[in-house]
């Protein structure tokens, strides 16, 4: 059922499923996909006695901004912000977080700075969030090739790529990232609507400069990033998902990153799975989020 609910910044556009009194999980997409990616996932949870959340991110779908002075930012500590805005707004005092790309990020977040809020995690990727003061370092050239479209989106001429191109330059991501997954112009359709959202260009555009440092972010979220910027441990359970076809985040090498995973934790392989995962795997994402119901029920 789709839903509405203002926080300070934002009208939240999500859809909700299950039992209204059922143990709450929220389920966060990334970029460039939206609710539908989970459409696989919500109905088994539900099934459980899960009451399943999802919104669609600042800039994506109906979501809408309160404030047309708003500064339409795609920065991480934005993206924790408006995920512990909206627990607060619907009352829920602890849930079950799952997400990846962008929605993994704020998942990972909320964990990370309010744990007495988040009963457990799926994240996919692992941990996501950003060390910004090292974003200025060269990776490895087979992980820096894959980056092309942020380096795009650095400069004027990818914020007019997107705006004119959105749903192709959307659609090209989708099959680099998913190179096994065979999915169809409806499919692709549902979630591309997402993408006509009128603050979408500039808060991609945003996100992807600021991680590099090259634009300011929203001064009221400087405090969160302070707190970010000391890549704070994750305390509660946790679950971490890889897709073994990852075309834009392989599995590997992030093991300095799992010791910031100081509860239960287990990293898990999935196999012939994206970037997309939930959609891709729906079974292995809903079985992870069950798995972390059973741990800390």
């Amino acid at each position: 059922m789709l839903k509405h609910i203002a926080t300070d910044l934002l009208d939240i556009a999500y859809d909700e499923q299950g039992d209204a009194n059922g143990w709450p999980v929220v389920l966060l997409h990334g970029f460039p996909y939206d609710i539908h990616a989970y459409n696989d996932v919500t109905p088994r949870l539900a099934s459980e006695g899960a009451r399943v959340i999802t919104p669609w991110l600042r800039g994506y779908g109906p979501t809408r901004f309160l404030s047309p002075t708003t500064l339409r930012s795609g920065q991480q500590a934005a993206l924790g912000a408006d995920l512990l805005a909206l627990l607060d707004a619907l009352g829920i005092s602890r849930a079950i977080l799952g997400g990846y790309d962008w929605g993994g990020r704020a998942a990972c977040i909320a964990a990370a700075l309010q744990p007495d809020s988040v009963r457990g995690l799926v994240s996919v990727n692992g941990y996501n969030i950003q060390n910004i003061a090292a974003a200025v370092q060269p990776a490895d050239p087979e992980k820096e090739y894959r980056m092309w479209y942020q380096y795009y989106l650095h400069g004027e001429r990818g914020r007019a790529g997107l705006t004119e191109n959105r749903r192709a330059f959307c659609r090209l991501l989708w099959s680099l990232w998913s190179p096994t997954w065979r999915f169809d112009d409806d499919m692709y359709a549902r979630s591309a609507a997402a993408f006509d959202n009128p603050d979408f260009v500039d808060v991609v555009v945003h996100s992807y400069r600021h991680r590099f440092g090259l634009v300011e972010g929203d001064p009221r979220f400087d405090d969160i990033e302070r707190r970010l910027a000391a890549m704070p441990p994750i305390t509660v359970p946790a679950i971490t998902l890889e897709g073994d076809a990852d075309g834009v985040s392989p599995p590997g090498g992030r093991e300095a990153n799992a010791t910031r995973f100081t509860a239960r934790h287990e990293n898990r392989i999935v196999a012939n799975a994206g970037h997309n995962l939930p959609q891709e795997a729906p079974e292995a994402f809903a079985e992870a989020v069950l798995d972390i119901n059973a741990w800390t029920a």
